[in-house]
């Protein structure tokens, strides 16, 4: 048996074929489907780092304005004026632009613990209110200071 080696028509025209409309418009769908998913997670992404940016930023203030007035003396402390009630800080204190402000109150008040020794106690509330585009975003950190705490050891 011999086998022809001519010109074989079935090959020549799958060569020829091409995607029909229907394929080419489905395939575009996908590949548009995923690009505005794939945009969607950098835009989501981008504004979670901002967040926590900003949440670590406003954690950052808080904490100093407690350490500040953890060196304070007690009679500083007890004196109404000497710690400012309102405050406000940059999100960056080095940039010339002013960006995010944070608005800032802090309250002095009695020890609410019912124990002996509250007299010589007073608690503290930061709160801290800042806007994110749209979103009024708040945090408040409470902690105690002592009479005989940190500050008579520094000076």
């Amino acid at each position: 048996m011999k086998i022809k080696k001519g010109y074989d028509t079935t090959a020549a025209k799958r060569g020829q074929e091409a995607f029909s409309l229907v394929e080419v418009t489905i395939g575009m769908g996908i590949i548009g489907t995923s690009a505005v998913a794939l945009f969607a997670g950098f835009t989501s992404g981008f504004f979670n780092m901002e967040m926590a940016r900003e949440n670590l930023r406003a954690t950052q203030i808080m904490l100093e304005k407690t350490e500040t007035i953890r060196l304070y003396s007690w009679d500083q402390v007890n004196t109404a004026g000497f710690v400012p009630v309102t405050f406000s800080a940059p999100y960056d204190p080095n940039s010339t632009n002013s960006g995010i402000i944070y608005n800032g109150r802090l309250v002095i008040g009695a020890c609410p613990l019912p124990v002996s020794y509250s007299n010589d106690m007073r608690q503290i509330t930061v709160s801290l209110n800042w806007r994110t585009g749209n979103l009024d975003r708040s945090r408040t950190f409470t902690t105690y200071i002592a009479r005989n705490g940190l500050q008579n050891y520094i000076y």
